[in-house]
């Protein structure tokens, strides 16, 4: 029998001082990062493939993490955008019958490092205490005081264009034939999800800001056919297509950094109707004049609350954002604001006065989460048909 011990060969460095010794898993490598945290129960798949969170050393706050493996079918992306992740413990066991690979696995082969066995409660304080902090992760053997330096001397997430790192290389039609996009369903059960939309298909133009891919999926299957575009893709090329109706995706970084995709989106405005989620919601807020500013340490997980002041109705929402709409500016433009988070009362959606223009700042389509917002992606084929029959009469 062994007699070997484990030893802390990992080290995760905050920009505050704090230093986190635990067992390495995944790549063997040293990345720097914005510290944040995730308070998702399930989904790190989800989350590790999300291209919002490029640039990001991601904490997970479930003890756990890395039991049900990685499967293909879950990836948001073309694999893992973090820039490295923080678990409690690292399953020894993959238990599902999905999976086709560990986690472990799956980051050593894309390059990403992995940390365990270090206090993701202490880690998720000192970020709240402090906000989303620069840091450092190194699972490849260097010193406390190294890690620390690497730490302070990166860049960290204001002022930085990730969009250009993440977008498509090219435009392409997502799923044509939709078999992507078909709802996972298990042999005798009734987990398939029926859509109720109409008949009518619509044209869609998506800027891809670092879209997931859930994203697509659920304006295919509510009746839109996806045109993507990279996200520096002009307003005329946009117009090239003849289009129904304009997204605009989520994607990471500073969304006040992206003036070529406010200036496209604001040509854009007067001539179709427009859904924004998240940096596409704060794209749509510097569009239209206003601005957005930095969250101490933003909100990431499937359990934040929003409350629609219109309908008051409450949905509890999948969010993943760093930055934040300014109300006042919005208002000062012409917005009106129509949903708040009810934790801290940030603004969580809009639309404009005269326009067949709306957003949110969380995530409808969920993967993961809570599906109570889900709703919006038919609102939307509604809005863009009764604009559709408006040009039509007129």
């Amino acid at each position: 029998m062994s007699n070997s011990v484990k030893i802390r060969n990992a080290v995760l460095a905050l920009e505050d001082g704090s230093i986190f010794r635990g067992f390495s898993f995944g790549a063997s490598t040293t990345v720097v990062g914005e510290a944040v945290f995730n308070t998702g129960m399930t989904g790190y798949q989800e989350t590790l493939t999300d291209p919002s969170y490029f640039g990001q050393i991601v904490t997970m706050t479930a003890p756990q993490i890395g039991n049900y493996g990685i499967n293909p079918e879950d990836e948001e992306s073309d694999g893992p955008k973090v820039a490295g992740f923080v678990v409690r413990e690292l399953s020894p066991v993959v238990s599902n019958w999905r999976a086709n690979e560990s986690l472990d696995g799956y980051l050593k082969k894309h390059s990403i490092p992995g940390i365990e066995g270090v206090d993701t409660r202490a880690i998720t304080k000192r970020i709240r205490v402090h906000g989303a902090l620069k840091a450092c992760l190194s699972t490849e053997g260097i010193s406390d005081e190294q890690a620390m330096e690497r730490a302070k001397q990166s860049t960290g997430i204001e002022g930085q264009d990730f969009v250009k790192e993440v977008t498509c290389a090219a435009s392409f039609t997502w799923d044509p034939d939709g078999e992507k996009s078909k709802t996972f369903t298990v042999e005798g059960t009734d987990l398939a999800k029926e859509y109720s939309h109409s008949n009518e298909i619509h044209k869609l133009v998506a800027f891809d800001f670092g879209a997931k891919r859930a994203i697509y999926k659920n304006l295919k299957n509510h009746g839109f056919e996806v045109i993507v575009l990279p996200a520096d893709a002009t307003a005329e090329e946009a117009r090239s297509h003849n289009p129904d109706g304009i997204f605009l995706s989520n994607g990471p970084g500073d969304p006040s950094a992206l003036g070529y995709a406010h200036k496209t989106v604001q040509s854009l405005l007067p001539d179709f109707p427009i859904f924004g989620i998240c940096l596409g919601h704060q794209i749509l807020t510097h569009a239209i004049g206003a601005g957005t500013y930095k969250l101490k340490f933003g909100h990431r997980g499937g359990n934040q609350p929003v409350q629609n002041i219109e309908t008051g109705r409450v949905a509890i929402t999948s969010q993943n954002h760093g930055f934040a709409s300014d109300q006042k500016k919005l208002e000062a433009m012409g917005a009106i604001v129509t949903e708040f988070n009810l934790n801290d009362q940030t603004v969580s959606g809009m639309r404009l006065k005269n326009l067949p223009v709306f957003s949110v700042q969380y995530h409808p389509e969920a993967a993961p989460g809570p599906n109570d917002a889900a709703h919006l992606f038919a609102a939307f084929h509604q809005l863009v048909g009764e604009e559709k029959k408006q040009k039509a009469t007129a």
